[in-house]
């Protein structure tokens, strides 16, 4: 296959891409960094340098199997969400064989879209009714995609990653470091996890399935949720700080979003896809994940 990824540099989209790469497909890389491109081209990625929003990918339409939107969550999502799946559309629709299947695009949402299931399980079927306000807008989104007249549509979802360089764990990874150890939110707290390496493995197979995958919805989770307190203690006591930690008030959305607990079980994937998540849960293997975040500084 040849597959087109829209921040390839990124936390979610690198992994996927080599994940790809080692698969024997053919990967663009969208990226605005020169660096980037040289760190992608090592990677055997091709870079493609410029903004989502430029024509600088156009001339791979005609050819390209997949499109995957991995632009994570520093970019202008509510605008640029929907912008981008048209321009892709509209790219198909003029720039390939009228014989040509659909080209399957592959929009990178979240978890957070099911809200704050504090006691209640949830699954790639359950119906949205209150997602988190940081993305309320997603599921309309997702919508589109899925239901997409000429897109071959498909979302996946992940909980909050972990692994290499830390993601939505490197503020806190970097507190523990510097002596103090607090998380937004209240006691009693579970969280929903995958590693990146996992969810990388879910993008092949949704690339690679697209035939079956298109239209759906896939949650991606490990298949238990890790005590929240639990893992602040540990995450202290490899810091030297005695176990001791501290939760503050969250004050802004990206914070009341990080302090929600979801109980994700996800079944699309195992059933349809033969996915599974194989890493150390965090917690369990938190020395060496927090031993990769001290590397990279």
């Amino acid at each position: 296959m040849k597959v087109l990824i829209f921040g390839a540099s990124g936390f979610i989209g690198f992994p996927a891409a080599q994940a790809l790469v080692r698969s024997g497909h053919i990967v663009y890389g969208q990226t605005r960094s020169q660096e980037k491109a040289k760190q992608m081209a090592t990677e055997e990625i091709i870079p493609i340098v410029g903004d989502p929003e430029s024509d600088a990918w156009h001339s791979l339409i005609p050819t390209l199997d997949v499109v995957i939107e991995a632009l994570g969550g520093t970019a202008p999502k509510p605008v640029l969400a929907p912008a981008l799946r048209e321009a892709v559309a509209s790219a198909a629709k003029s720039l390939r064989p009228t014989h040509a299947p659909k080209l399957t695009y592959i929009y990178t949402s979240g978890t957070w879209v099911h809200g704050n299931s504090r006691t209640e399980i949830v699954t790639d079927t359950t119906p949205i009714t209150n997602p988190l306000e940081l993305v309320a807008w997603r599921p309309a989104q997702e919508q589109a995609v899925i239901a997409h007249d000429i897109l071959n549509g498909i979302v996946v979802r992940p909980t909050m990653l972990y692994g290499r360089g830390g993601s939505l764990f490197e503020s806190v990874f970097k507190q523990a470091k510097e002596g103090k150890v607090t998380w937004s939110g209240t006691p009693g707290g579970k969280l929903a996890l995958i590693h990146t390496d996992d969810l990388a493995d879910l993008y092949v197979r949704m690339a690679e399935g697209a035939s079956i995958a298109g239209g759906k919805i896939f949650d991606a989770s490990n298949d238990i949720s890790e005590d929240l307190d639990g893992f602040l203690r540990k995450l202290s006591q490899l810091a030297g700080l005695n176990g001791e930690y501290e939760y503050t008030k969250p004050t802004t959305t990206f914070e009341v979003a990080k302090s929600a607990t979801m109980l994700v079980r996800p079944y699309i994937g195992r059933a349809l896809l033969g996915w599974h998540p194989k890493k150390i849960g965090f917690t369990d293997g938190l020395e060496i994940y927090y031993a990769a975040y001290l590397a990279t500084l």
